[in-house]
């Protein structure tokens, strides 16, 4: 009969509301770092029943960047929370603008069909004064 491995007395990771951040390492510029998470889940604050969707954060970084492990630990932590659909998703966004003040971010919500009914939902932030540089259309250069 196979022996079954102990579960460590302590979990080695665990969900945390805590976003750790690195300094840019190119603040000279505006790039955008892409994040995508797709197994996020939540549960209805109605009904309790598990929600699920799909996130997509894009960011133009000022001084800081978030640590990749943080982040998903954090997304972890709204796993056994009840939130309606807009509010966590801008509660992301809110939770990202205070631990980094990017220049810009977006997230969108792509949240699974429940009851017949697909939402997504998108919010933005802009630093004050900030604006993307211009679109290079390098097929016109040609």
């Amino acid at each position: 009969m196979p022996r079954q491995r102990p579960a460590p007395a302590v979990p080695p990771t665990a969900p945390s509301k805590e976003l750790q951040v690195f300094p840019n390492p190119a603040p000279q510029r505006d790039y955008v770092i892409r994040f995508d998470v797709p197994e996020f889940t939540c549960l209805c604050p109605l009904t309790g029943q598990p929600d699920f969707a799909h996130f997509t954060i894009e960011i133009v970084a000022d001084k800081l960047c978030v640590e990749l492990k943080s982040l998903k630990l954090y997304f972890w932590s709204y796993r056994n929370e009840g939130a309606f659909h807009e509010k966590v998703t801008n509660l992301i966004l809110d939770d990202l603008v205070k631990a980094i003040s990017p220049r810009f971010a977006r997230i969108s919500a792509n949240w699974f069909v429940r009851g017949g009914i697909g939402t997504w939902v998108t919010a933005e932030h802009r630093q004050k004064g900030w604006r993307p540089a211009p679109k290079v259309d390098l097929a016109a250069l040609r």
